[in-house]
């Protein structure tokens, strides 16, 4: 699930359901939960999510909306 790469930075890629099959939002939900679960966020310094900017059915607003984003860029 983890790839550590250059200078120990800690990459992952959750991936999502097919195209117009399910909810990406809901992976968002379920690979943050999954993330936390296992330890993921443990002696680390700074995370960054990337993910869509639309709210389709909420689950890519969920790392604001749960407070795990202290800053939100929007580019």
């Amino acid at each position: 699930v983890m790839k550590v790469g250059y200078r120990d930075i800690r990459c992952v890629e959750s991936g999502g359901p097919e195209p117009g099959v399910g909810c990406a939002g809901r992976g968002v939900i379920t690979s943050i939960n999954f993330l936390e679960e296992n330890g993921a966020y443990e002696d680390i310094d700074y995370v960054s999510y990337d993910v869509l900017g639309d709210v389709v059915c909420g689950g890519f607003a969920m790392p604001i909306r749960e407070n795990k984003a202290q800053e939100t860029y929007i580019v």
